[in-house]
C-alpha cells in the first residue's frame, strides 16, 4: 500500500520546486488543485482530489477552504465539488494582456537575423494572404524590408507556400486568386496545378523556397511552426538572391528550424499566437484593395 500511495502522490508533490519549504509546499499544492479544476470537464469532488493527489482529505479541505475564501475557487455543492473562482479570470486576463506576439517571437528571430545576415519573418495565413507579424532585420545597409502588419500573396512567397502546404487541398482554390495568378516575375507560378505540385514538394522536404517569384533578385526560405500537429505560423529569412546559394540555404534552414523548435516549445508564444488566430480571416476572404 505504501508504494501505491507514493505513486499517487507523485503528480502533485514531485512537481513542486526542490527548494520548497513548508509554506511554499502548501502554495504549490494549492496551485496544483487549481490546475486540476481547470483540466477537468466537470467540477472535481473532494474524493476526486484525494484520489488524484494522495493527499489526506483533511489537508485538501484546508487548502480548498483557503482558495474559496480568497475567491480563487468556489464550492459548488455538498459532495463537495469545486470550480474555479472569478479571481482566476483576473489573472488570466492580465496574462493575456501582457503578451505581445511580435515581442515574444522577436526573442527567437533576432539571433536568426544576426546569424544569417538576412531579414527574419514570422507570418500567419490570413485568408489568401500572409500577414507579417514580426520582422527582424539584420544590421546591414542592404536588406529586405517588410514592416510588421503588412500583407502579401501566399501563393508566391516562402511563408505563404509553407502555410498553404498544410491546409486541406480542397481549400486551396479559396486561398489563391483566380487563374491565371498574377505574375510578378518570370518565375511566378500562375496555375493551381503548378502550385499544388510545389506545395507537395514543400511539405515533403519541410521548407519552402521563393526563388525570385515575388520580386526579382529576392529569395526566401521558410519553415513551418507546428503546434499540436497544426501549422499555425511560419518563419523565414529573405534577402538578395546571390546570398542564397545551396549551402547557404541549408544553413538558413537549419537556423530557422532551431528557432522553430524554441518557438513551438514556448508557452507564451503558443498563447499569444492562438489569440492572433482568433482574429484571422477565413480562407477565400480578400477585401477589395488588398494584394
Amino acid at each position: 500500500m505504501a508504494a501505491t500511495s507514493r505513486r499517487k502522490q507523485a503528480p502533485i508533490d514531485e512537481a513542486r520546486p526542490a527548494s520548497a519549504n513548508y509554506h511554499a509546499n502548501a502554495l504549490a499544492r494549492g496551485l496544483a488543485l487549481l490546475e486540476q479544476m481547470a483540466m477537468r470537464p466537470e467540477p472535481p469532488t473532494l474524493g476526486d482530489f484525494s484520489e488524484s493527489t494522495a493527499l489526506p482529505k483533511s489537508t485538501l479541505v484546508r487548502l480548498l477552504s483557503v482558495l474559496c475564501e480568497l475567491e480563487y475557487a468556489v464550492r459548488v455543492d455538498d459532495r463537495p465539488s469545486y470550480r474555479l473562482g472569478h479571481k482566476v479570470q483576473r489573472l488570466a486576463t492580465a496574462y493575456v494582456s501582457s503578451l505581445d506576439l511580435s515581442e515574444v517571437a522577436g526573442r527567437y528571430l533576432r539571433p536568426v537575423a544576426d546569424k544569417t545576415g538576412q531579414t527574419a519573418n514570422l507570418g500567419v495565413l490570413d485568408g489568401a494572404q500572409v500577414l507579417h507579424i514580426c520582422v527582424t532585420e539584420p544590421d546591414r545597409p542592404l536588406r529586405f524590408m517588410a514592416p510588421p502588419g503588412t500583407r502579401d500573396h501566399a501563393y508566391c512567397t516562402g511563408l505563404g507556400k509553407v502555410l498553404l502546404s498544410y491546409i486541406d487541398p480542397g481549400q486551396l482554390p479559396a486561398s489563391t486568386p483566380d487563374e491565371p495568378f498574377p505574375a510578378f516575375t518570370e518565375a511566378t507560378t500562375t496555375t493551381l496545378a503548378e502550385l499544388a505540385e510545389e506545395l507537395a514538394m514543400t511539405r515533403e522536404r519541410g521548407y519552402a523556397l521563393d526563388d525570385n517569384e515575388r520580386s526579382a533578385g529576392l529569395r526566401c526560405v521558410a519553415v513551418p511552426l507546428l503546434i499540436g500537429g497544426e501549422c499555425l505560423a511560419a518563419i523565414s529569412v529573405s534577402g538578395p538572391s546571390g546570398e542564397f546559394t545551396e549551402p547557404q540555404q541549408e544553413e538558413y534552414v537549419a537556423a530557422l528550424r532551431a528557432a522553430a523548435e524554441g518557438l513551438t516549445a514556448d508557452p507564451d508564444f503558443d498563447a499569444a499566437l492562438r489569440i492572433v488566430h482568433r482574429s484571422l480571416r477565413p480562407a477565400g476572404f480578400t477585401p477589395a484593395g488588398d494584394p
